[in-house]
């Protein structure tokens, strides 16, 4: 087999590097993939999701969550800023965007809890080295070369033992789900997953009879091939169970977020979820733009957690949302911003412990150069999520430990 061809073949799968004990040999790999007698994947009774939000492209916090009587904020964005009068108050400080109606009723239930000035000790500015930082946990000066959710079904704790473990909705896998040993999987729609495992399996064989039989690459090939058909299969089958009758947004993070809503209500076996949002790179003519995404990003999560509502299982699920870092405190002469520093996260769950406004308001007075200077790292909220949420050890997989906030 040529190398061009193993690789191509082995792309698809995103999935654990580590050989299936059930897998004996060749002889059982008769179909596409490993029948529901067959297949070792035993369910592990977690019902605990983590929903990961991407917002990509360095969304502006200011103008998200606002400090709307902040005379700093106003006289540093004269155009930009949003005046009280249009705002949706949150407290006597801060406000939601106008475009985030829909997620106002979460707050207002309990079912919010707002972190700000989140970021990390000596910050980049650059989206590509600072999505790093935030997929693979690292300081700034550090290059890892798997995610900390990688890393999570490395542990191979409960909850982080399937191929299916992890599951981003896009055509690629991010960073953040690669680990040393087994990694996520990457989908946009379960049938069409299924129908790709299915053709490259078959392609497979069907070159095999060519190939030398003791070809490494192709015995890896075979191993690698029915662990991704058996996953394929499971969650084509898993998600026959449930199909949402909601109307989510148009679009494709609209789309996705029905995918993920139909897997977990499906009762997939699955414990991290990551799903992106993109084009926050606001440079110039933010209002707009922004208040478009929000909206977007509003109306979906709504849809979302209607849906979970509706099911019972508001409670067994935690949304977090992020973005590679915020934006300047003062707008630039194309009224937009540019890259910044520290930003809010979003936690959104049925049983939140300290549900509202976290942490006091960023301060606009005691700026770093222009830029506002991080309260809380954000590896102390990755660290909750593993070790109170999904039951994982986080100073193993982390490499140190954080003390909990007390979030779920």
């Amino acid at each position: 087999m040529k190398r061009r061809e193993f690789v191509r073949y082995t792309s698809l799968a995103s999935t654990a590097l580590l050989v299936p004990q059930f897998l004996k040999g060749f002889e059982r790999l008769g179909s596409p993939y490993l029948g529901p007698a067959e297949r070792a994947f035993a369910v592990s009774g977690n019902r605990k999701i983590l929903v990961i939000v991407q917002l990509s492209g360095g969304n502006d916090g200011l103008n998200t969550i606002i400090p709307y009587r902040n005379d700093i904020y106003h006289s540093l964005r004269p155009v930009i800023g949003k005046s009280e009068t249009e705002v949706l108050r949150l407290n006597d400080e801060l406000a939601f965007n106008p475009a985030m109606e829909k997620l106002k009723g979460l707050y207002d239930d309990g079912k919010m809890t707002i972190i700000n000035s989140v970021g990390y000790p000596n910050p980049d500015r650059s989206h590509f080295r600072s999505m790093d930082i935030w997929h693979s946990a690292s300081d700034a000066d550090q290059y890892l070369h798997t995610g900390w959710v990688g890393r999570y079904l490395d542990s191979n704790c409960p909850g982080a033992q399937h191929p299916y473990s992890a599951i981003e909705t896009d055509n690629s896998l991010s960073l953040a789900l690669r680990g040393a040993k087994r990694t996520g999987i990457a989908l946009e729609n379960p049938d069409a997953y299924y129908a790709l495992a299915t053709e490259k399996y078959f392609k497979a064989i069907s070159d095999s009879h060519s190939a030398d039989p003791a070809d490494d690459n192709l015995h890896y090939l075979y191993k690698t091939l029915a662990e991704t058909g058996s996953s394929a299969d499971y969650i084509h089958e898993v998600s026959k169970v449930y199909k949402s009758a909601l109307e989510y947004p148009q679009g494709e993070f609209g789309k996705n977020l029905k995918t993920i809503s139909n897997l977990i209500i499906s009762e997939l076996d699955t414990s991290v979820y990551y799903i992106s949002l993109s084009g926050f790179d606001t440079h110039d003519l933010q209002p707009g733009r922004q208040d478009k995404l929000l909206k977007e990003l509003s109306e979906g999560l709504s849809v979302f957690t209607d849906d979970l509502k509706a099911n019972n299982r508001m409670n067994d699920v935690v949304i977090m949302t992020f973005s590679e870092f915020g934006r300047r405190v003062g707008q630039n002469a194309s009224n937009g911003t540019d890259h910044g520093t520290a930003n809010n996260m979003m936690i959104i769950n049925g049983n939140l412990k300290k549900p509202g406004i976290y942490n006091e308001a960023p301060d606009l007075k005691n700026l770093d150069n222009g830029d506002l200077v991080y309260k809380i790292d954000f590896r102390e909220i990755y660290a909750e999520m593993l070790d109170t949420w999904l039951g994982a050890d986080s100073e193993l997989i982390m490499g140190r430990r954080y003390l909990p906030l007390g979030l779920v």
